[in-house]
C-alpha cells in the first residue's frame, strides 16, 4: 500500500503527478507496471517512484544502438544512484541488419524515421509490454502538437489486445519543460550532461540536436520532418483516430 500523507503539502503540479503514482502503484503490482525512462529529463519519474516506493521499483531503458554515447553513461549513472535495476531493452539484430544492410544507417533522412524507429524502438517496447499490465512514461502536454490533449491515463490503444488491455500513465502530463527543471534543482536530481550543451530533448544521436533559446525542446528531434509527424510511434496513439480511455480524476490541491 502507497501512502500518499508525505505528498500533501508539496506543490499543486507536484501533488498531482505525485497522486498518479500512488494510484498506479496501488493497482498495479511491482511486476505489472514499469517506468520507461529514456535517459534525458524524464529521470523525474524516476525521482518521483523512488520517494514512494524506494528502489522496488521497475524501469526499462530502450537501447536503439543510436543513442549518445553521454546517454548510455547516464543510464548506468541512475542505476547505480538509486540503486535499481533497469532493463535496458534491445532491438531484434536480424531485422536491424536487413534494413542496415538494405538501406544503410542513415535512410531516415529520405524515408521518414518511422521504419528505423518501429526495428529500434517500438518492436523492443512491444515485446516488453507483453510482460506488463501497465507502463509509466514522462510525456507532456506542451513536449508537442500531438501532445496537447493527452490525459494523465489512458488506455494504451496502441499496444493492448483483446486479451491483454495495457494501462499506461503520463505523472508530467500537466507540467512544463519549466516545472521539469525546477524540480530537478530543487531535488539535486542527477541529469543528462548533453541538456548543457542544449539539447532540451534527447532521442537517438543522428536524429537530435541542440535548440536555440528561442525554439521549441522538440525542434531538435526529426527536425527534418513536421511536428505532426514527431512521434516515434512509442504514443503512437497520439496522432491515431481511435478513442481513448481518459481518467484524470487524481489531482488533488
Amino acid at each position: 500500500m502507497v501512502s500518499t500523507s508525505t505528498i500533501l503539502t508539496k506543490d499543486r503540479t507536484e501533488v498531482s503527478a505525485m497522486n498518479v503514482f500512488a494510484e498506479a502503484f496501488r493497482r498495479f503490482e511491482h511486476n505489472q507496471i514499469s517506468i520507461s525512462f529514456s535517459g534525458a529529463e524524464d529521470v523525474v519519474l524516476v525521482e518521483m517512484a523512488y520517494q514512494l516506493v524506494g528502489n522496488k521499483i521497475s524501469v526499462f531503458s530502450i537501447d536503439t544502438g543510436r543513442l549518445h554515447p553521454e546517454t548510455h553513461r547516464y543510464i548506468d549513472q541512475i542505476r547505480k544512484h538509486y540503486g535499481i535495476t533497469i532493463d535496458v531493452l534491445s532491438p531484434d539484430p536480424i531485422k536491424l541488419g536487413k534494413l542496415v544492410e538494405e538501406k544503410g544507417l542513415f535512410s531516415f533522412y529520405q524515408d521518414g524515421h518511422q521504419e528505423c524507429c518501429s526495428i529500434r524502438k517500438i518492436e523492443p517496447l512491444k515485446s516488453k509490454l507483453r510482460c506488463l499490465d501497465a507502463w509509466i512514461t514522462g510525456q507532456r502536454r506542451d513536449q508537442n502538437v500531438t501532445r496537447t490533449e493527452l490525459p494523465q491515463e489512458q488506455q494504451d490503444v496502441a499496444f493492448s489486445t483483446p486479451n491483454h488491455p495495457i494501462t499506461k500513465f503520463n505523472p508530467l502530463a500537466s507540467w512544463t519543460s519549466a516545472d521539469v527543471w525546477q524540480y530537478i534543482r530543487a531535488k539535486h536530481v542527477p541529469y543528462n550532461p548533453l541538456h548543457d550543451r542544449g539539447f532540451a530533448s534527447i532521442g537517438c544521436e543522428p536524429c537530435t540536436r541542440p535548440v536555440t533559446g528561442s525554439q521549441h525542446e522538440r525542434d531538435g528531434r526529426w527536425w527534418w520532418e513536421d511536428n505532426q509527424n514527431k512521434e516515434c510511434g512509442l504514443h503512437a496513439q497520439n496522432v491515431d483516430a481511435k478513442p481513448v480511455k481518459v481518467i484524470e480524476k487524481h489531482t488533488q490541491t
